[in-house]
């Protein structure tokens, strides 16, 4: 036991003894001392504890007036019922300050946790997942549900305590009359009916508002009490709504920004198609066989986009190329082959100002006709110094080049196409990516075949 705690014992043994003693002598100013000393002692210890003094000196009060011949005048009781009110409402307030600030600690730690595993939210239902266990830390309610709509019905998107069995269910009216499910009050009606009455007893709506006062979804949180929420509760839920808002605001506004890059991109890669492709549906075809090779070897969703945006715009630099060179049938001389081979330094340099491009874009632009062998162009890089994104794409650039038409020979037939992609395994492409493309080439035909 350490020496505060064998100090706080002695106090205490000594403020009970003094009380008692001040009650069998009618010592009323010792027994006030000894019970103020005892609030001192037991006021570290939080609870009930603090209650302590006052009952203490309460009922030794009493049993001191049942003593034989003791008559206390109207001051004496009028002090006693003083004390006994100051220490019972010191205690009073002082548990409520207690109370507040742990809530107010419960909250801070609430948000710090929370606000983390905000930002290393990756899309929507990730951050609304990790909105709700901010609220469900911070204690305020055992039922609580996000609902959002998708594709204009209302569905709960994330939940806690009874919600859950709810979890992806979409909010349909309860009956046929005319009024709009894209009010807040109608929604919430819908989902609080999905919950027992006992479950509801108490219940808070708060809506959810992104940028520009964009409506994003509502929260609900229910009790199985009749306490209500107060208003610091209240206005903890609110704060919380406006940074979840905030943070799903965000996230729209960059997806909306990526979706808009996007359709930049496979424009120009279109425009950029029909001035070398005759036939059409070579840039689509190497974008879409790229991504699912990529996502078969399990990639991540930045890297399928990089190389995505890569295959749009792989042959920028043919743009810089003259018609003739570009469109010559038959053979190339050293010179026109020269001239061809700028397009993947023209184009890497063209986009350097689009400074939303990854590395990963740029690489495939610049690298996608080097060799696993060093013998491509432009640096001659061999092996796995090419960039991933290069050495993928290029498998798929070329099969797709060999069983398609162009000016300078006819489409080759897909099993003579898969036959040399297969020879060139180590030569000019990646093997390890070559074996992953004709499993999944061979899958492809699999799957031709059961349809």
């Amino acid at each position: 036991m350490s020496r505060p705690q064998v100090w706080s014992y002695l106090l205490l043994l000594l403020s009970l003894g003094g009380i008692g003693y001040a009650a069998v002598t009618d010592q009323q100013v010792l027994l006030a001392g000894s019970a103020l000393m005892l609030g001192m002692v037991t006021w570290p210890l939080g609870g009930l504890a603090r209650w302590l003094s006052p009952v203490v000196y309460a009922a030794a009060f009493v049993a001191s007036l049942t003593l034989p011949g003791n008559r206390p005048d109207l001051l004496e009781l009028l002090g006693a019922l003083l004390l006994i009110g100051g220490l019972g409402y010191i205690t009073l307030r002082e548990q409520g300050s207690t109370h507040e600030l742990a809530w107010q600690r419960n909250t801070i730690a609430a948000l710090r946790a929370g606000s983390e595993r905000l930002a290393e939210a990756r899309d929507a239902d990730a951050i609304i997942r990790a909105g709700i266990g901010i609220l469900d830390k911070l204690q305020v309610a055992p039922n609580m549900a996000f609902v959002a709509y998708r594709q204009g019905t209302p569905h709960i998107l994330a939940a806690r305590g009874v919600f859950e069995a709810f979890l992806d269910r979409p909010i349909h009216p309860s009956d046929s009359d005319s009024r709009s499910v894209q009010a807040d009050h109608w929604v919430a009606e819908e989902v609080l009916a999905l919950l027992k009455k006992p479950q509801r007893r108490s219940y808070h709506v708060a809506p959810v508002y992104g940028r520009a006062s964009t409506h994003l979804g509502v929260l609900i949180l229910t009790r199985d009490t009749e306490t209500p929420f107060d208003e610091d509760e209240t206005s903890v839920i609110a704060s919380f709504a406006r940074l979840l808002g905030a943070q799903l605001g965000q996230w729209n506004a960059i997806r909306e920004l990526r979706d808009a890059n996007d359709l930049t991109l496979r424009s120009l890669g279109a425009a950029l198609e029909r001035r070398d492709d005759d036939t059409g549906g070579h840039t689509n075809r190497v974008v879409s066989g790229s991504a699912r090779l990529a996502r078969r070897l399990s990639w991540a969703d930045d890297q399928v986009k990089a190389l995505r945006w890569g295959a749009y715009l792989h042959d920028l630099g043919k743009l810089a190329i003259p018609d003739s060179v570009l469109h010559k049938r038959g053979p190339l001389d050293p010179e026109e082959r020269r001239i061809i081979q700028t397009h993947t330094t023209v184009g890497y340099d063209m986009l350097q100002d689009l400074h939303f491009l990854p590395a990963e874009t740029l690489d495939l632009v610049r690298y996608h006709h080097e060799r696993w062998d060093g013998t491509g162009y432009p640096a001659g890089l061999r092996g796995p110094n090419i960039p991933d994104t290069a050495r993928l794409f290029s498998i798929v650039d070329v099969y797709d080049a060999l069983t398609n038409a162009r000016p300078y020979k006819p489409a080759w037939t897909r099993e003579r196409a898969l036959n040399e992609i297969r020879m060139q395994a180590g030569r000019q492409f990646d093997p390890q990516y070559v074996e992953a493309f004709l499993r999944m080439m061979a899958e492809q035909d699999d799957a031709h075949l059961v349809l």
